[in-house]
């Protein structure tokens, strides 16, 4: 048996075929998921609104309010009493991004231990990103 030779043209269709043949495997993969829902959001939030107020007249109440909290660091809500362990979690730097709010929601007491969110979390991560995206319109 021989062996074929390929040339460089056929060499480069094999390669760019198996990056293509490679990239539809991983990629969807690496893709963030699906986009949360403001609509569902809003009906998530009914769960936080004994604690947490949002919108033009929002109030600190037993939770801080939470217009404008995904880019705000971490415990720094002028009159509202936060737990030390919040207070030094934004001392030390942490601002509630999309990916740290979407971990702490999940289960915050484990998330952040001290704090005194008594909430169990929000297991579903459907549900996590959905009222991310309905907190996002509070500015």
């Amino acid at each position: 048996m021989g062996s074929v030779t390929l040339g460089a043209t056929a060499r480069a269709t094999i390669v760019g075929f198996s990056a293509l043949a490679f990239a539809m495997i991983l990629l969807p993969a690496l893709a963030p998921a699906q986009d949360g829902s403001v609509e569902a959001g809003a009906d998530v939030f009914k769960k936080c609104r004994a604690c947490h107020d949002v919108g033009p007249n929002a109030k600190n109440k037993v939770g801080p309010l939470l217009n404008g909290i995904i880019g705000r660091k971490a415990g720094t809500i002028d009159g509202f009493s936060y737990s030390e362990a919040k207070k030094k979690a934004g001392a030390g730097g942490l601002v509630w991004s999309d990916k740290v709010m979407f971990e702490y929601l999940e289960k915050p007491l484990s998330y952040m231990p001290g704090t005194k969110m008594a909430f169990a979390g929000l297991k579903d991560p459907q549900d996590r990103k959905d009222v991310i995206a309905y907190l996002k319109q509070f500015k």
